[in-house]
C-alpha cells in the first residue's frame, strides 16, 4: 500500500494531486505558471516560463517526499506538444520531481480526463460529453476510449485574437467564429457528442465561471464540484467579463488575478460549446485528468 501522486503540466497551470492507497485525496494544489506563454507564436517554451513552472515543481517534489509518495505520473500537454525545446523543460522537471513528464497526445488527454470526470457520476446521467478547456487546447470525449483534441484554449485564443482591454466587439466575434470552426471538426470526428445527455466541464475556465456565478470570495471546492452552470448564467458571466477592463475584472469574486487576462477567451470557448451543442447547462467537475492519472496508478483504470 502506497501513496501516489499525479502532476499535470498544462499550458496555463501546473497542478498536483496526492492520494492515499484507496484514492483518498491527501493534497491538491494549483499554481498558474503560464508554461505556454508565447509558444503559439514562437514554437518554443520561454526560459521564464520554464523557470516559473520548475520553481513550482520543486515545491511539489518536496510535498510528495513529505507525503511518502512512491509512485508518480507527471504529464505535459498542449504547450509541450507544440514546443521544439520541450526536452529543456522535461530535463528540469525530472530533476525537480524525480520522474520525467509523459508527453500526452490529445487523445490520451481526453481519455484520462473522461475517466477522472465520470468516476463519481451516476451512469444514468449519461451519455456524457466531457470537455476539458485548457490553455492551449480543448479536449472532447464521450467515452473512456479517447476523444478529440482541438488547438484552441484560453491562452491560445487570447494571444491570437483578444488584444483589446477590454476586447473589441470585432475581436470577440472573430474569436467565436474561430471556435465554431473547431467545433465543426469535433462534431464531424465525434458525432456522438451531439447525443450527449450531460455536458461535463473541466479545468480552470469552467470552475472560475462557477465561482464567479456564485460570488465566491474564497475557493470552495465543495460548492464548485458538481455545480450546475446554466447556459444563461455562462452568457451573463461572459457579458460581464468581456466588457470590463482587466483592472476592473480582477475585482469579480471568484476570479484569480493570474487568470484575469485569459478568462474572457476561456469563457468564449465555454459559451460557444453550449451554444453549438444546444446544451442547456454544464455540470462542473473538479475531478479531471489528475484524478484519471491517480486511478491509473492505483490500478483501477488504465
Amino acid at each position: 500500500m502506497t501513496n501516489v501522486a499525479a502532476i499535470d503540466c498544462g499550458t496555463n497551470s501546473t497542478r498536483l494531486l496526492v492520494a492515499g492507497p484507496t484514492g483518498t485525496v491527501l493534497d491538491r494544489r494549483m499554481h498558474i505558471t503560464r508554461l505556454g506563454q508565447g509558444v503559439d507564436a514562437t514554437g518554443r517554451l520561454s526560459p521564464e516560463a520554464i523557470a516559473r513552472s520548475v520553481a513550482v515543481l520543486d515545491r511539489y517534489g518536496a510535498a510528495m517526499r513529505e507525503a511518502g509518495v512512491t509512485k508518480v505520473r507527471m504529464t505535459a500537454t498542449s504547450a509541450a506538444r507544440d514546443a521544439e525545446n520541450r526536452d529543456e523543460f522535461f530535463d528540469a522537471a525530472e530533476a525537480a520531481v524525480g520522474a520525467r513528464p509523459e508527453l500526452l497526445t490529445g487523445d490520451e488527454e481526453a481519455r484520462l480526463s473522461f475517466l477522472g470526470a465520470t468516476s463519481e457520476l451516476d451512469p444514468s446521467q449519461g451519455p456524457f460529453l466531457v470537455v476539458d478547456i485548457g490553455g492551449g487546447s480543448t479536449e472532447f470525449s464521450v467515452g473512456p476510449d479517447g476523444g478529440v483534441s482541438v488547438d484552441v484554449g484560453c491562452v491560445r485564443l487570447t494571444e491570437k485574437f483578444l488584444h483589446g482591454d477590454p476586447p473589441t466587439a470585432v475581436e470577440l466575434s472573430q474569436a467565436f467564429s474561430v471556435v465554431r470552426d473547431y467545433l465543426d471538426d469535433v462534431a464531424r470526428e465525434l458525432p456522438a457528442a451531439a447525443d450527449a445527455n450531460t455536458l461535463v466541464g473541466l479545468a480552470g475556465t469552467v470552475t472560475t465561471v462557477a465561482a464567479i456565478e456564485q460570488g465566491l470570495r474564497e475557493y470552495d471546492r465543495h460548492r464548485i464540484h458538481h455545480f450546475v452552470l446554466t447556459r444563461e448564467a455562462v452568457e451573463d458571466v461572459f457579458r460581464t467579463l468581456a466588457t470590463e477592463k482587466r483592472a476592473d475584472r480582477i475585482h469579480n469574486p471568484g476570479l484569480e488575478p493570474g487568470r484575469a487576462d485569459v478568462i474572457v477567451g476561456g469563457t468564449v470557448i465555454l459559451a460557444a460549446i453550449l451554444r453549438y451543442f444546444e446544451q442547456p447547462s454544464c455540470l462542473v467537475s473538479e475531478a479531471d485528468i489528475l484524478d484519471g492519472l491517480v486511478l491509473s496508478l492505483l490500478g483501477e483504470r488504465t
